[in-house]
């Protein structure tokens, strides 16, 4: 059964009304065009007074949408021949993270991210998407493989924030983030992040640092989820709407604070009402900026990144 948002319900409603009214027409050879046009007109515009004025707790709702697409999905969608590779050749092989070599148009990449699963089985099994250390540990071994082979790294991010067990912790949750963090900033080949649904915390940093960071437009990326914020400054889970607009985690906040480089567009609605054209536009991103920055020598990319992180912030000196 699929799932309906509060503010999507109207548009739900709306659209099953129209699909009634095309059934009975089938069946009962009456002519209704006028009333379906009618309708469908009225559809369009309550999508877009609906979904061009979300809030940022509504985007935060849209980005964890159980049918939105998932890493694997895009790669389905986006890639030819993908090869996965597993294990960190320490401990083990986290499939909250998922990692391998694949084309794009014919160009060879390699793809990272995080991978939620569909239903409760699948989600435990894929941990909610939340990475151990062999996880990070992982994504750094094949970021090391692109860079001797010369090949870019597309890195999807999707994460509620990195997993904060015990067994994590043991085996140096923070240590391994923190070393990916280092090595991605002087990684020799273009890296392309894209928040592609929940962008959470160090779990996101973990495979998130590049040269270009892209936010899908009903994506978050953020220090701390609502939940968190509120629990932490408030102590009511009702303060979770005020800490989401509070924390400026939305794509066009993220693009004014200059913390991302960009906006992927979405369907009207949301990835997860049409999975096929999200895809493309991800796909059209990924390509423009790869020939982008195919046009720049490692010491440039190495430089320019480094450039890019030292300006985010405001800071002053005594």
């Amino acid at each position: 059964m699929a799932i309906v948002l509060d503010f999507e319900r109207p548009v739900i409603e709306l659209e099953g009304k129209i699909k009634e009214l095309k059934k009975f027409t089938s069946v009962e050879d009456l002519d209704l065009s006028d009333e379906i046009k009618r309708l469908s007109g009225r559809l369009e515009k309550l999508k877009k007074e609906i979904f061009s004025n979300l809030t940022s707790w509504q985007k935060v709702q849209l980005s964890r949408h159980p049918d939105r697409p998932y890493t694997r999905d895009y790669i389905d969608m986006i890639t030819e021949d993908f090869v996965e590779i597993h294990g960190d050749r320490h401990f083990g092989d986290d499939k909250a993270l998922i990692a391998g070599f694949a084309r794009i148009e014919g160009q060879k990449v390699m793809i990272i991210g995080h991978q939620k699963g569909r239903e409760m089985r699948e989600n435990l099994e894929r941990n909610f998407g939340c990475a151990h250390p062999e996880g990070y540990r992982k994504a750094m071994r094949v970021m090391r493989l692109a860079e001797k082979y010369n090949i870019p790294v597309v890195s999807l991010v999707d994460t509620p924030g990195a997993y904060p067990g015990i067994g994590a912790e043991e085996r140096g949750q923070a240590e391994a983030i923190a070393y990916n963090l280092r090595e991605m900033a002087g990684l020799r080949v273009p890296i392309m992040v894209f928040v592609i649904g929940e962008g959470g915390s160090g779990g996101a940093l973990g495979i998130g640092v590049g040269d270009r960071i892209m936010v899908l437009e009903n994506a978050y990326y953020s220090v701390i989820s609502p939940e968190g914020c509120a629990a932490i400054l408030w102590r009511e889970s009702s303060k979770t709407p005020l800490a989401a607009e509070s924390l400026k985690l939305t794509a066009p906040e993220l693009l004014d604070l200059g913390i991302i480089d960009g906006i992927v567009t979405e369907p009207l609605g949301g990835a997860h009402r049409d999975p096929a054209s999200a895809a493309e536009k991800l796909k059209k991103c990924i390509l423009d900026n790869m020939a982008e920055l195919s046009l720049l020598s490692p010491e440039e990319l190495t430089e320019e990144r480094y450039k890019k992180y030292r300006v985010m912030g405001v800071y002053k000196e005594k």
